[in-house]
């Protein structure tokens, strides 16, 4: 588990989860367990997507990922520890004094990583090859799935400031917005590492679904239309910040870097 965790990464939807939270006057203590409890989640997906019977994956972060690190069943039971430590942090009284807000924050996560989020987005992503649509439908479909697979946790890393804070309607309405935004500009990024990055850079292996004939954004539009599906995507989720005015300036910066990233 402490190798799936504590190996780096750019501990990105903690970051949103801490900065979202700020916007409500929370301060960054009073986050990091909600945080941290999201990491450990993400990490478990992790663990698990690199596994032989999914995307049978070498390499994580620079460094060998569990299952070559130690072996299969390993990796599966770290994984499952880590699932269950996401809800375990969520429900202790430290991670927030209002127990309904404790509530909250487990149901939202277990939405976000479930059937109706990353674990369907990952059965749908395993099976794409299967469903031969044509390339309208295939650009829809892959679009669903990345919402779901990668967009879902950093939506719920956006909003979960907001539940934090007791934000109102209209904030949360807003960093929901944001993190849909946010989610498809990190999987357009990814799309774009994986056909442009070098291995060393990404900390992973690249052109993984070029040799595998896997659709993606960017193989059906192209480098270009993708970079600017990118773009758009970032002005979009900034514009959704516009309620928060300059307290959003962290958050707009993410998007940024988003768009930017290497890694």
């Amino acid at each position: 588990m402490g190798h799936a965790v504590l190996s780096g990464g750019k501990r990105f939807r903690p970051f949103l989860v801490i900065e979202s939270a700020a916007l409500f006057g929370i301060e960054r203590d009073a986050a990091l367990d909600t945080a941290a409890a999201l990491e450990c989640l993400h990490c478990y997906s992790l663990v698990h997507d690199d596994l032989p019977a999914m995307d049978n994956d070498d390499m994580r972060r620079g460094r060998p990922t569990v299952h070559k690190a130690y072996d299969d069943w390993t990796a599966i039971l770290a994984g499952d520890g880590l699932l269950t430590l996401a809800f375990d942090i969520l429900a202790r009284p430290a991670t927030h004094p209002d127990p309904g807000v404790r509530a909250e924050l487990v149901l939202a996560l277990a939405r976000a990583a479930g059937a109706g989020g990353m674990v369907g987005g990952q059965a749908f992503d395993l099976e794409a090859d299967k469903l031969g649509l044509p390339a309208v439908a295939c650009v829809a479909h892959i679009r669903r799935l990345q919402a779901m697979k990668t967009g879902a946790l950093i939506t719920f890393a956006a909003e979960a400031g907001a539940i934090l804070g007791g934000g109102s309607a209209s904030a949360r309405a807003a960093l929901k917005a944001y993190g849909d935004h946010l989610g498809f500009a990190f999987q357009i990024a990814d799309d774009l590492l994986d056909a442009q990055g070098d291995a060393a850079t990404v900390g992973k292996a690249v052109g993984k679904d070029s040799a595998a004939g896997k659709a993606t954004l960017v193989s059906l539009m192209g480098i270009e239309a993708a970079q600017a599906a990118l773009e758009r995507a970032e002005r979009e989720a900034v514009a959704a910040l516009a309620l928060f005015g300059e307290r959003a300036a962290m958050l707009v910066a993410a998007a940024g870097f988003v768009r930017t990233r290497r890694s």
